[in-house]
């Protein structure tokens, strides 16, 4: 492709044109206020054309098959200067979908991504990095027609806040200021990258872990968290409890609390991997999993009920943290079936308490009692956990 051509270039992939002058300006101003501030090692800012022109070539390739299985790739923005230890082709390779679906088998696997940048006005692949500079642009294809636009957050810990999801020709486009409503729990807010992360044993971050991990199963669960100085949370369980735990079980939270010693942050990020996904598998069998707030495992496949001499769930507030997802009021059962309504109920009953759902078709809800409004808030959050 001549540089002629290159200018001339029009993606036929209708969202990338129509997304990337709102991905432009969101990295942009990130981006502006990161180097305003003094952060070392931000990346460069990616321009619409670029981001326009690696949407549309990760969206064809992710509709092709390579072997019978999908691509699953990672483009990262960024030139090859920038990349600590990376892998480096000796000719940069073209930016095609083609070529996108012959490499995909090599680099699927979590955390590498595909180099790409600008040679002579031409978008090019120049090798691939696992470690990647602040606000990054990185662009992620999980399955056909489902691509996520990402960076790394500023703190370093945990996901990637994501920027936009496109899924076909829907496009949801994260909307940061549902951060500021007053509202908010902690935990989309640290979503929406507007709290920072102390540590990776930080509780906010390890509670995101585990919805990234709920959301990994597939097979739909409910986690909840109660207050661990209370045990009014158990006139909301229907007894006996089949899987209740005597003692609370105490991997996770013992593992939290530890204090770092001379053993690599690596050992305690691959040790808090075990626990979460051990915790998170239970979240699979049918019931609630319950959990305090030290992170200790009370009980697995609780069956939920109304505590006695509470008033049944009403209308809930249901928000998405995407542009155009404002707060609507609806009935609990409009949300998902009886899985989020027994979670909702949970959470009128214990105010104090948070409850996270996962459904099989992927969406995933937080619950928690709004002061504010006086009743349950739902954030659809699966925009955010891709």
């Amino acid at each position: 492709m001549h540089t002629h051509d290159y200018m001339e270039y029009t993606s036929t992939y209708q969202a990338a044109a129509t997304v990337s002058e709102l991905v432009e300006s969101h990295f942009a101003r990130h981006i502006g206020l990161a180097n305003n501030n003094g952060e070392q090692g931000v990346a460069p800012l990616p321009d619409r054309q670029s981001i326009e022109s690696m949407i549309d070539a990760a969206f064809w390739a992710s509709l092709r098959k390579e072997e019978g299985h999908s691509p699953k790739i990672s483009l990262a923005y960024l030139p090859p200067g920038h990349a600590a230890s990376a892998l480096m082709f000796r000719h940069p390779l073209p930016l095609t979908p083609t070529l996108l679906t012959k490499i995909a088998p090599g680099v699927e696997r979590a955390g590498i991504h595909l180099g790409v940048w600008k040679f002579d006005d031409e978008l090019m692949i120049w090798g691939t990095t696992q470690i990647i500079p602040n606000f990054c642009f990185v662009l992620d294809v999980s399955e056909p027609a489902l691509l996520v636009i990402k960076h790394r957050r500023i703190s370093g810990f945990g996901k990637f806040s994501n920027v936009a999801v496109l899924k076909g020709d829907q496009v949801k486009v994260v909307d940061e200021r549902i951060a500021s409503l007053p509202d908010s729990p902690a935990m989309v807010r640290a979503l929406l990258d507007q709290e920072i992360l102390s540590s990776w044993n930080d509780p906010i971050n390890v509670l995101i872990q585990l919805a990234v991990s709920m959301r990994a199963h597939g097979r739909g669960g409910s986690l909840i968290m109660v207050d661990a100085a209370s045990q009014s949370w158990s006139d909301s369980v229907i007894k006996p409890m089949q899987y209740g735990l005597d003692p609370a079980f105490c991997g996770l939270g013992k593992l939290i609390r530890q204090q770092e010693s001379n053993v690599s942050e690596l050992y305690w990020l691959s040790a808090l991997q075990r626990e979460v996904d051990h915790l998170s598998g239970l979240t699979a069998v049918d019931g609630a999993t319950l959990i305090n707030s030290n992170f200790q495992l009370l009980a697995f496949g609780a069956k939920l009920g109304r505590a006695q001499g509470k008033p049944q769930v009403g209308d809930v507030a249901l928000i998405e943290p995407v542009i155009g997802g404002e707060q609507v009021v609806v009935h609990p059962g409009r949300i998902g079936g009886t899985r989020h309504f027994s979670v909702a109920q949970f959470v009128n009953d214990e105010h104090r308490s948070l409850g996270l759902v996962a459904s099989q078709d992927g969406h995933f809800t937080v619950f928690t009692w709004s002061e504010m409004q006086q009743r349950v808030l739902a954030h659809r959050i699966d925009t955010l956990l891709l």
